[in-house]
């Protein structure tokens, strides 16, 4: 299969070039850079309107000038899966211009036994993948035709499969050329969501939710895999890509048993809600940036 269309564009986001360069543009003319380029990201996934300005925080973070394959982690909204599937497709449209797939990294990953092939309309369906494309297109135009990417989707696996995963991946995120963007939302709180969890000692709702959201990304930060999973089965957070940042975690926890001690940091840039929650009516989804850098 040839090409994944960009089936997102003009209701997630603009499908017009122009128009979608110069939003990306302001939006990443406000975020800071780091001194050092991340080796991972975490980035939001919803419509730009909402998180744009947020993700902007984790795509200035990743340098063309080094970074010549992208993993891209996005959890599966839509296809029940076990484990964790790679693309079948040879490029990913974008507004500005296909991103093409390491076909070859794909082939590896499927020949460890542990990944399946994704149909075209699980692909297709899927929004937490193709959300993080046209910022990757945008920051990666200077090395356009230099750089390839890797998708994956991540089922709802247990925390033993994020640490095999882990183990699997380990060895891509050493590689000083690679940047993994692990796609992730924060708190989907109201009804509609089926999460009402409110402490009243925190003021008003949205309160409420920032400070839950801030324990757990307090956890990755300290890149502490296990303690994220006690987290989550503590305060159940509606954080819909958890399962690609347990693999991350995961990762790094690998790569620390052979990194004579090599510096590793996870900061989180920048935090947003898309609304203000203050009734038990409403009803909000928050974001968070965060990068990973290694010193």
């Amino acid at each position: 299969m040839a090409e994944r269309r960009a089936t997102h564009a003009d209701s997630w986001y603009s499908g017009d070039a122009r128009h979608l360069s110069r939003e990306l543009d302001g939006w990443l003319s406000k975020a800071g850079r780091l001194p050092k380029p991340a080796r991972a990201v975490i980035c939001p996934h919803a419509g730009y309107r909402y998180s744009g300005p947020t993700a902007a925080y984790s795509f200035k973070q990743i340098d063309p000038n080094t970074v010549r394959t992208i993993f891209i982690l996005g959890p599966s909204h839509h296809v029940r899966l076990n484990g964790c599937a790679v693309s079948q497709c040879l490029s990913y449209a974008t507004p500005f211009y296909n991103l093409e797939i390491d076909t070859d990294i794909s082939q590896d990953l499927l020949d460890t036994g542990a990944f399946e092939v994704m149909s075209l309309e699980a692909d297709e369906d899927e929004h937490s993948i193709e959300m993080q494309l046209p910022y990757l297109a945008k920051v990666m135009e200077p090395a356009r035709g230099m750089f390839k990417i890797v998708p994956i989707l991540v089922g709802s696996i247990s925390n033993s499969a994020e640490a095999k995963y882990g183990k699997i991946l380990a060895k891509y995120l050493e590689d000083p050329s690679v940047c993994f963007v692990i796609s992730s939302d924060f708190c989907h709180w109201g009804q509609r969501f089926r999460y009402t969890h409110y402490d009243q000692n925190q003021g008003d709702i949205y309160q409420s939710i920032e400070v839950l959201d801030r324990e757990g990304m307090n956890l990755i930060e300290r890149l502490d895999a296990p303690g994220f999973a006690s987290y989550l089965k503590k305060t159940s957070n509606t954080i819909c890509g958890r399962h690609p940042i347990g693999v991350f975690l995961n990762m790094v926890t690998e790569m620390r048993k052979h990194s004579n001690g090599t510096r590793m940091d996870m900061n989180f840039l920048d935090y947003s809600q898309s609304n203000q929650v203050k009734s038990s009516r409403d009803s909000s989804v928050s974001y968070a940036a965060g990068a990973f850098v290694i010193h």
